[in-house]
């Protein structure tokens, strides 16, 4: 993947499908969250990206003005209550209500849980499951509760424990049951609320690891069956697939977007091949660094 600009984003959907529509999308000034960003501008819904580091939102929100798509930003902690519900409340007066929610914000470093100490286990679960928590109340209470909307949480392969992050495996399995509570809880203001489970992708999060954990990375891919890491648009193809109107009588559910890395066994490995060819429907994607073979 490479840097492109010239184009715009090549969704699957169909180029109005969200329009007329205010999505809020946290964490949006980087990877996941700023693909998924690209794609619902694309599809023509109004979008609000979030995060704590405002020359991050800035530069995705020029990007997305760039292409023509209506974009707004705001700069603020996910994990603060108060402020959560102050700029929630400050964005749905200014731009209407929001009737989309991706919480897609997380974060984690890797460490075996021995040596995880009690602050950096509860800033990764504040991070990766109690921010998701509070946007998704906030947005209820703000809107959802009065016309309906769309929830997708990213969540992340832990079926099988989370060997080296504890801690965020724990998060992440808590944001999969807050998904059903909330989609049970919900139903009856018309709230569907549905996870996506990446297993690894080729986005910008990569190059911030370090140690044995950038090591083993350039190895990850021999581990997958498609033999392969996902692009950002194909975890946001499922993203924008589970808010649309086509996922109406889906909810309480979680799409795995892991190319069967998850099902992967010893005792049946899968030959190298090159038979599953990436969808690369991001127009600004850029390799990590560290899968760069310049």
């Amino acid at each position: 993947m490479s840097a492109q600009t010239t184009t715009r984003y090549r969704s699957v959907f169909r180029a109005d499908l969200f329009a007329g529509t205010t999505a809020l999308v946290t964490g949006g000034g980087s990877g996941i969250g700023r693909c998924v960003a690209h794609e619902l501008s694309s599809l023509g819904a109004t979008v609000i990206i979030t995060g704590r580091k405002i020359e991050k939102l800035e530069r995705v929100a020029g990007e997305i003005a760039e292409d023509g798509g209506a974009v707004h930003y705001a700069a603020f902690d996910i994990r603060d209550e108060e402020a959560v519900e102050g700029e929630i409340a400050a964005l749905v007066d200014a731009h209407g209500p929001i009737k989309l929610l991706v919480n897609n914000a997380g974060g984690q470093f890797p460490a075996p849980a021995e040596v995880i100490n009690k602050k950096g286990f509860e800033t990764v679960v504040r991070t990766n499951l109690t921010g998701g928590f509070l946007m998704s109340k906030a947005c209820f209470l703000k809107g959802m509760n009065k016309h309906g909307g769309a929830i997708v949480n990213i969540i992340a392969d832990m079926w099988n424990g989370m060997p080296g992050m504890a801690h965020s495996g724990a998060a992440r399995a808590g944001m999969l049951n807050l998904t059903k509570t909330l989609a049970y809880e919900w139903a009856g203001r018309g709230v569907r609320v549905n996870a996506v489970a990446p297993g690894w992708v080729a986005s910008s999060g990569l190059d911030t690891y370090k140690g044995p954990a950038k090591a083993m990375i350039p190895q990850l891919a021999a581990a997958v069956p498609l033999k392969r890491l996902a692009t950002e648009a194909e975890i946001s193809g499922a993203v924008c697939f589970l808010l649309s109107e086509a996922a109406a009588f889906i909810t309480g559910e979680c799409i795995k977007v892991d190319g069967a890395a998850s099902l992967a066994s010893h005792v049946w490995p899968v030959p190298e091949h090159d038979n599953a060819p990436p969808f690369e429907g991001f127009h600004r994607a850029v390799t990590p660094k560290i899968l760069s073979k310049e």
